[in-house]
């Protein structure tokens, strides 16, 4: 078994630390995507020269082309096809309305991921309650539903997933954790609908609602094209893998064949960007930043976490983790505060070193138990702070651009996460894991 020092696991730790902590002391600085390639190259470099000088550029080979490339392809596509779809119209700003666009929000979050559907969505959101005083509240359940809870049931809803069906889950074992989805976004759903309720009828003043009452457009869709171009997506994901071709997860097999599903991605994302006017990415105010962020990020945490997936491999048994729930709150802790798509690779590591138990039921290599609290806590407890999932902060930005006075880092958790989404997911496993 290979064997790595306890420091080798530093660049890692400060890699984490470093997208946890700077977007809050440095944010200025932070902003800037140059800067984030700067610390990612700083710190994954000194984790290269320690992989390489000790025999294991083999593990770096594979998190480079086989982790890191799929899923920055996979992402980039997802981008670019959602962002060829513009949303826009103002209806009634009513409960109901609310309510309704933030549960299609929810129901598209595992098909299109949770990014597309919270940028799709969330223009429109803010269009519909332009005249409302009090939107605060709908912004945050909007965080948890759609950029987050509602990304559980595919590979393609959330990055975490995707990097554990890269690991060996199949893409439709992710539907298994339909009751889970169902439960948590029922509860968010109703709860948004009785508190908004509350909003409508005792604070909003009568002069608000009128002139949102007579300022109405009826909800248009542009860029209908790439709706066939996400059905390409989740074809390709579903069906363009080894457990279909088996071609694809052999070794000496050409390059074309073994990035077949990659070549097939870049090709739909190529084709969006060909056929789709200029101004519907104009409307939704498309820019490349946010997946290039996403892009700088991930090549140092995808190279840094490589001595720790090792290290954890080989000490799983040490750490204590045995139960599904431990797992969701190691998991889901970890999530929030650091980023959830490497803390999902951690614990299937982790989970990959235990001894297995006779009879247990396997997916991806550990324990189905394991896997659906993994996937779970990962998921779900990316809404518990503002950098637990990258469209959080989209989705932050893009409100107060509208002018909506968003909480601060630790008033989000104080004012909604702590108090509203962290009993629903604790009651959420004590009833399934």
């Amino acid at each position: 078994m290979q064997q790595v020092e306890l420091w080798a696991l530093i660049p890692f730790v400060l890699m984490l630390l470093s997208i946890a902590i700077l977007p809050i002391v440095k944010e200025h600085w932070w902003e800037n995507n140059t800067h984030k390639l700067y610390v990612s190259l700083l710190l994954a470099l000194p984790a290269a020269i320690y992989l390489l000088a000790n025999d294991m550029g083999a593990n770096l080979e594979h998190q480079i082309l086989f982790d890191y490339i799929p899923f920055i392809v996979l992402l980039g596509a997802l981008f670019v096809v959602t962002g060829g779809i513009h949303i826009r119209g103002d209806i009634q700003a009513r409960p109901i309305n609310n309510t309704l666009i933030m549960f299609v929000g929810f129901l598209l979050a595992s098909f299109i991921g949770t990014t597309g559907a919270a940028m799709l969505t969330i223009r429109l959101l803010l269009e519909v309650n332009q005249q409302r005083k009090y939107k605060v509240h709908t912004i945050l359940f909007f965080i948890a539903l759609v950029a987050n809870c509602g990304g559980v049931l595919t590979p393609l809803g959330d990055p975490p997933l995707f990097l554990l069906y890269l690991r060996g889950a199949e893409f439709g074992w992710f539907m298994n954790l339909l009751l889970e989805w169902a439960f948590v976004g029922a509860i968010l759903l109703v709860l948004y609908l009785v508190i908004d309720y509350s909003f409508y009828y005792r604070k909003e003043q009568m002069v608000d609602i009128m002139a949102d009452v007579h300022e109405k457009r009826p909800i248009t869709v542009k860029g209908k094209i790439n709706i066939i171009y996400l059905v390409g997506i989740i074809l390709a994901v579903s069906f363009l893998n080894p457990s279909y071709i088996p071609e694809m997860g052999d070794h000496h097999a050409p390059i074309y064949v073994r990035f077949l599903r990659e070549i097939v991605l870049v090709a739909i994302g190529a084709m969006s960007w060909l056929t789709t006017k200029k101004s519907i990415r104009k409307d939704n105010k498309y820019s490349w930043e946010p997946i290039i962020e996403v892009a700088y990020l991930f090549i140092g945490i995808f190279v840094t976490m490589t001595p720790a997936l090792i290290y954890l491999n080989a000490h799983a048994a040490e750490l204590g983790l045995t139960e599904p729930w431990q797992f969701y709150y190691a998991s889901g802790i970890l999530s929030a505060f650091l980023d959830n798509s490497p803390t999902a690779v951690a614990f299937h590591t982790v989970a990959q070193g235990l001894p297995t138990v006779s009879g247990a039921v396997l997916e991806a290599g550990i324990d189905a138990m394991l896997l659906r609290a993994i996937a779970l806590g990962s998921v779900f407890f990316g809404a518990m702070t503002y950098i637990g999932n990258g469209p959080n902060f989209m989705v932050k930005a893009i409100a107060e651009q509208a002018g909506v006075n968003m909480p601060s880092f630790f008033g989000y958790m104080i004012k909604f996460s702590l108090v509203v989404l962290l009993p629903i997911y604790i009651v959420a496993q004590l009833i399934f894991l």
